[in-house]
């Protein structure tokens, strides 16, 4: 029996802009589409989830997160389709699911978040790579270079080989496998530029700083407690 492929929707605006964010690399996409959600103010037209493991949910100000959910921000006629739901093994799922959301309401373009790592240690970059010539020529102008050559993996692989609408793929340079914010508040600045949003991403870069420096002392106490455990095993030795 062929699955069922549809999402409910609330509401269904049209000729939004999608803005799409999975887990993956530095969980770039997740973080970056959290943060539009909180602020911009959006509301929750519509939700989905994987039956396949694993499951899981997320709490954030005291509420569950769903593991997809979709929101709408009225002003800048924007969808955002934010998951915490790991989709490895389930891309072409997840691409199902943002296909049919932009069916249902005749997506004019589909924006997709994703990390990409480097070894580099200053400021993450920004690229991009699109399907379409305005938004490349757009962006191009506004600094960020195209992805001249790369592995796309995951989501956004799946997205580029089956929608037929416009696609706009941001990726930001992460340096770790760790939640990198700042990597994510670069995507922020470009989604600011690109399509006006006036959102600003300094608080990304204090939880950033925060988030380092918690995992600095955690870091810390850790070697520490591995050099009390050595030095103790040297004494019964001695």
């Amino acid at each position: 029996m062929q699955e069922k492929r549809g999402i409910s929707l609330t509401k269904k605006p049209k000729k939004v802009t999608i803005i799409e964010g999975f887990p993956g690399f530095g969980l770039v996409g997740t973080i970056t589409t959290g943060f539009l959600v909180d602020h911009l103010k959006c509301e929750q037209i519509g939700k989905h989830y994987f039956e396949e493991p694993p499951v899981t949910l997320a709490v954030h100000g005291c509420k569950l997160v769903d593991p997809i959910g979709v929101f709408y921000n009225k002003k800048y006629n924007i969808v955002i389709v934010h998951s915490i739901a790991q989709a490895v093994g389930m891309e072409w799922k997840a691409t199902e699911v943002l296909l049919d959301i932009a069916e249902q309401l005749e997506a004019k373009e589909i924006i997709t978040i994703e990390g990409v790592g480097s070894t580099e240690t200053t400021e993450s970059r920004a690229f991009h790579y699109c399907t379409n010539d305005p938004a490349r020529k757009k962006l191009t102008e506004l600094g960020y270079d195209c992805l001249g050559e790369g592995i796309i993996i995951g989501v956004t692989s799946a997205m580029l080989l089956k929608a037929k609408l416009p696609m706009t793929c941001l990726f930001a340079e992460t340096h770790t496998q760790l939640p990198d914010s700042k990597a994510a508040a670069k995507i922020i600045e470009v989604l600011d530029r690109y399509l006006g949003l006036a959102v600003d991403y300094k608080p990304l870069l204090k939880q950033a700083e925060q988030f380092e420096d918690r995992l600095k002392t955690i870091l810390e106490q850790s070697k520490k407690a591995h050099d009390l455990k050595d030095k103790k095993s040297l004494s019964y030795l001695g």
